[in-house]
Formats: C-alpha cells, structure tokens, sequence
C-alpha cells in the first residue's frame, strides 16, 4: 500500500495548483497526484480553442513540463482513477484495486461530458469537447474528411467549437434546445450579439430544437434528427451540453452533496480531512449573495486549491474570490466578471455592432457582474467597481461608454 501525506485526485487545474500551491507553502511531506488521463497535467480552456485549431501544440498547453512535477517530489500517476474512498481508514481505491493512505485528501475530480440520451448518441463519431483525447479524436476526424459538423448545445463549449471548425473550412449546423445561445450564464443583449456573429460566419444556427435521434450506419452518425423530422446530415457531431460532477466515490461514502459535493468556506466536505475544490464542489459564493453553486471555471479551480493549501498548511483563510471567465470565438475577445444569477437589470455600454461593447448586470442598483466584448478595460475596472460593492451607482453614467467605470467607484 502506499501512503502519503496529501492525496490529490484530479490533474486539471485545480488539482496541480493544490499541488504548487502546497509546495510553495513550504510543504515538504508527501504528495500523490492521482488522475484518469493519460497525459500530465494541462490546461482545459485551450482544447475549444487554440488546440482544436492547430494554434497550440499540446506542449503548449501544459500547466508546467513534466518534469516539473518529480523535480518538486510530486508522485504523478495517470491512467489512475479512484473508485472508492474510504474515510474511516483514510484510503481511496484505485480501479487496479491498489489502496493509497492519505493524511489529508483533495478532491479535483472535475466533471464527465454529459452524454447524448437518444437513440445513437453512443456512434463512434459524437464527441465531447472535455479532455486531449477528445479533440485528439475530433482532429483524427477532420484529417480523414469530415466537413459537416453538427454542434450540439449553444454554450460557450459548442460555440468555441463551432468558430474554429468555421476558421477550419467545415460546414457547420447549430443546434440549441432553448430560445436563446448562453441562456443559462448572460443576458439577451450578448445572446443577440452571438447568434449574429455566428450567423454572419456562415453557422447555420437552430434555436427552440430538440434533437430526437442521432441516425447512424454501422455505428457511425449520418445525421442528427430532430423533434418536427427533419435530419441535418453530418459526418462528424460535437456535443456541449454541460457536465456531470464527478464526485460518485464521495457521496457513496458519505459526503453531503446532490449537485456535486457540498464544502464549506475553507473547502471542506463533510467527511473528515477531505476536500473538494474546482468544477465539482458546491460552495456558498458571496458574490452570488451566498447562493449555493458549483462555478466551472480555471479561476474558481486555482482560487480553491490555494484556499485548501493554506488551510493544511495551518493558515485557514475562507475562499473569497470574484468570479472571472473568458472566451475566444472568431476575433472576439469576451472577459466575463462577477456572476449575473437573478440580476433584475441590465445596461448596455456601447454599440454591439461596433464589436466593442459591455453588458452591466444589476441587481437592486448594484453592479454585480459585467460582460466585456473586445473591451479589457471595462473588464479590468468592472472588476473593481463589484469588489467595490457600492449600493447603487449612476445608472446614465453606467450607460455612457465614455464615461469609465472607476469614476463610479
């Protein structure tokens, strides 16, 4: 059996930066880093993007090289998945079934895609957009001729993805169940302005689908059949419909949680000397007056790591961090702060058909969360303005683009 002083399950973001973040700290003990895939640590945001487009080889996208992570004594073990945790004895399982003791467990474990539930959603060629082997497979795919690409799902995932396969020469359908893109995370203003963009770039887009079968031969899809029949042919389907935290093991043994796993403000769960942190851990946000939630971010994930670090290295300091996003989709640059849930107003800075424009989202007169469009600069000062938290600012001044976000601090 092996022991250790810190387990850590998971080798995206949140689990190499406990890791850093530990030996920065000044922790000597022991550290096993246990994760399912194959390749070391690397960076998520990338794969919808400069990855899947051929900007970025893998070594650049490498959270640290790989020898990084013997020369700080860190045990990395891939291709290593924990089935089972076992808080009385302090031990986790592996699906080899070999045992590791732990002093104190993190749990990173991220989320699995959520899979298509129809009649062949299983084909060989549907793929999810969650880790290198998936793109790898998407890329196999495009390099032996695959032009017509069904993208399934109108969030961030599926819209990443349907700019660069349109920068790629493919012909590309997409298709959303809800009357709107990126309904779940922003506003109507920014739906409007994407589902222009994308049209304008040749996607044929499908809002109000329901996607009732995907047809296949021989296991491979021909075509995505919809509710009202019609069938969109394709030779390749990408599907951006969300996660599934993955956090089984711990609940099985007793961990709080029904959306995800439930921690406290030092990240704590409810099973002694284990943590989650990242994708898969539900946590009371203060910037989302203290609603429950899970936040699927790299900010989310690093600003948790550090957070449980602290705490084992005996300097507990609550997780207290405004929420940041971002994404790339054809020469738009969009940098998200501040979360928008049950915002009850919101105001439009500038002209989206300039491509530089911001959304502010308010709620009972406050700035709680801005949407940025090619405009760092109210991304950086909006940033201060909710840290700030004022009461209530100037609603005309907010709206006036000339005017600058930090003379409303």
């Amino acid at each position: 059996m092996t022991k250790a002083d810190v387990v850590i399950v998971g080798t995206g973001h949140g689990g190499a930066q406990a890791a850093i973040a530990l030996r920065q700290q000044g922790h000597e003990d022991s550290i096993v880093m246990l994760g399912r895939d194959a390749e070391p640590p690397y960076e998520r945001p990338p794969l919808s993007k400069e990855y899947l487009a051929g900007d970025k080889p893998f070594e650049r996208i490498m959270i640290r090289p790989q020898q990084f992570w013997a020369d700080k004594d860190v045990d990395l073990r891939l291709q290593s998945a924990v089935v089972e945790v076992d808080p009385m004895a302090h031990e986790v399982v592996l699906g080899s079934g070999e045992r590791v003791e732990y002093r104190k467990l993190i749990w990173a474990g991220g989320g699995d895609p959520r899979r298509l539930s129809c009649p062949g959603g299983n084909s060989r060629n549907v793929h999810s957009v969650r880790n290198k082997r998936d793109v790898d497979a998407i890329m196999q795919a495009l390099d032996g001729g695959a032009r017509k690409v069904a993208v399934i799902g109108g969030g961030y995932i599926g819209l990443e993805a349907a700019a660069v396969l349109r920068k790629l020469g493919c012909e590309v359908t997409l298709l959303e169940a809800l009357p709107r893109l990126l309904s779940r995370v922003a506003g109507e203003d920014l739906s409007s302005f994407y589902e222009h963009e994308h049209r304008a770039q040749g996607v044929d887009l499908r809002l109000n689908v329901a996607v009732e079968a995907i047809e296949a031969e021989d296991g491979i899809a021909t075509a995505v059949r919809l509710a009202d029949g019609e069938s969109v042919p394709c030779d390749l389907v990408i599907v951006g419909i969300g996660i599934i935290p993955s956090v089984a093991p711990l609940i099985a043994a007793g961990a709080a949680g029904s959306n995800g796993v439930d921690v406290d403000v030092f990240c704590r769960t409810t099973l002694d000397d284990i943590y989650a942190i990242g994708d898969c851990a539900a946590h009371a946000n203060p910037f989302a007056d203290q609603a429950v939630i899970r936040l699927e971010s790299v900010q989310n994930a690093n600003d948790m790591a550090n957070t449980v670090a602290r705490a084992i290295m005996g300097d507990k300091q609550p997780y207290h961090a405004l929420p940041w996003f971002w994404s790339n989709q054809y020469d738009l640059r969009l940098q998200t702060a501040g979360l928008s849930l049950d915002h009850d107003a919101t105001i439009l800075r500038g002209d989206p058909a300039e491509r530089k424009f911001t959304v502010a989202y308010l709620k009972e007169g406050r700035p709680i969360a801005f949407d940025c469009v090619n405009n760092t600069k109210d991304y950086v000062q909006g940033r201060k303005l909710i840290e700030a938290a004022p009461d209530a600012v100037d609603l005309d001044a907010l709206a006036d683009p000339e005017i600058a976000l930090k003379s409303l601090l």
